[in-house]
């Protein structure tokens, strides 16, 4: 997960970008006090995973509230992916690549021991419903092999 830190968004794949912006979009939605899933909907329309919109809403809401630090997601046209982002991207590769004891190990990092199994299962849920709209949530990663560093000086 840490090799995706600091690269740019455009060397994730569809997928991985669409991801990305539903994080930001939610804690977007939620530091304006506005309804994330009403936010979403329409992406998640246009991807033909509305079905995952309520789970994926239930896993952010308890990483959220349940959260040992707050989570920093960067805005949503931010061009780099932040450490948090990753370890979020990490998380989601892992629930579906069928890693669940190894997502529950990092949730168990980042959230309080209660919150380990509900966000677990809304993630499983979600991811299932992503999978099944044709995200590719098991191959989250960068586009590339090569590591490139695009930052201008």
């Amino acid at each position: 997960m840490y090799h995706l830190v600091d690269r740019p968004i455009a060397l994730l794949g569809n997928s991985g970008r669409f991801l990305l912006w539903a994080m930001r979009g939610w804690t977007h939605a939620a530091e304006r006090r506005t309804c994330p899933p009403q936010a979403l909907r329409r992406g998640f329309a246009s991807m033909d995973a509305l079905a995952a919109l309520p789970h994926f809403h239930v896993a952010m809401a308890l990483l959220n509230a349940g959260g040992i630090e707050r989570l920093a997601l960067a805005p949503v046209g931010c061009p780099r992916i932040g450490e948090d982002e990753a370890i979020l991207i990490g998380l989601w590769h892992d629930v579906a690549s069928d890693r669940g004891s190894r997502a529950r190990s990092t949730l168990a990092l980042i959230v309080e021991p209660r919150s380990v199994a509900p966000i677990a299962a809304a993630m499983t849920e979600a991811s299932a419903e992503l999978t099944a709209a044709g995200l590719e949530l098991a191959h989250l990663s960068l586009q590339t092999t090569r590591h490139q560093d695009n930052r201008s000086s």
